[in-house]
């Protein structure tokens, strides 16, 4: 999953289907809560190196304003194009100054390399928390609840545990340290071993860069689902971020942001970043009409 960050935190990221009655009970009765997660997060790291591309939009909302964007994945990078900006379709001087930006990439070939490694860390930071995920906590049964548009898949049932700090977990980096003062719940979909939901808080206050270089205040708060999107992929379509902290013990650090991933289709094959700079230039407006019609009917 991507912990846009996917997380991106695409960090950072479950269910039963009751395709064939009482039979398909028996697995999550069988199954304890940490071989759920266990083989959940297998699953979720093999499913991370799927090679399908897909293009959709990301409106991510902050303090400041909101900001859609058109996203492509190639084989190089992450491509993405602004197309409105709270809601408000791009000026034509706001365009060429957002085609400039991303076409830097093609023209400096540096900073397009920087990209490429900047994903990679990003996705193995991601890779590190999920594969921690047996480990680092204590399971709990909390009962189940029903799938829907952007969770899961839509009635489904969804197995939901509440974890907790694992007292004699050691973190073998500072990435994962984090989880050590982190307690909420998971949904997973136990038939197919994909996780639809991870919602935590921060109980206490945790460092990053072993404590040196700052905090992370009690109270932060994320939240990130996942989805059947179609075509045998589950992608993150929701993650939000509330976090308050301290950077190098005196500037402080405010994170809050919604973001909402939607329109999933795929990308064509083997999309070189350079051509998927030419394809956003081509859908984005088409795309931008539509959405902001969508959101705002009225407008029509």
């Amino acid at each position: 999953m991507r912990l846009r960050t996917d997380l991106a935190f695409r960090i950072l990221p479950f269910a039963l289907v009751l395709s064939g009655g009482q039979a398909t009970l028996a697995q999550p009765q069988t199954e304890s809560p940490v071989e759920l997660v266990r083989k959940t997060v297998q699953n979720e790291v093999k499913s991370a190196n799927d090679q399908t591309k897909f293009m959709f939009l990301e409106r991510k909302e902050t303090p400041r304003g909101s900001q859609t964007k058109l996203i492509v994945e190639t084989r190089e990078a992450t491509a993405g194009m602004v197309i409105a900006v709270n809601d408000r379709p791009l000026t034509p001087e706001e365009r060429q100054a957002e085609i400039a930006r991303i076409e830097r990439f093609i023209k400096n070939p540096e900073e397009l390399k920087k990209k490429i490694r900047d994903e990679k860390e990003d996705a193995d930071r991601t890779g590190r928390i999920m594969k921690a995920l047996p480990e680092a906590f204590l399971y709990q049964p909390d009962g189940t609840e029903a799938g829907k548009e952007g969770l899961g898949k839509p009635g489904d049932e969804l197995v939901r545990l509440k974890f907790r700090p694992n007292p004699h977990y050691n973190p073998p980096s500072r990435v994962e340290l984090v989880l050590t003062g982190m307690e909420g719940t998971l949904l997973i979909d136990a038939s197919q071993h994909r996780l639809a939901r991870i919602d935590g808080k921060l109980v206490k206050e945790v460092g990053f860069g072993w404590g040196i270089l700052g905090h992370l205040n009690p109270g932060g708060h994320f939240l990130v689902d996942q989805a059947d999107v179609g075509y045998g992929r589950w992608e993150v379509t929701h993650m939000d971020l509330a976090f308050t902290g301290k950077v190098l013990f005196f500037k402080s650090l405010n994170i809050r942001s919604n973001e909402v991933y939607s329109d999933f289709r795929p990308a064509p094959p083997n999309l070189t970043f350079a051509q998927a700079v030419e394809l956003l230039k081509k859908e984005e407006a088409v795309v931008a009409q539509n959405h902001l019609h969508h959101e705002n009917p009225q407008q029509k």
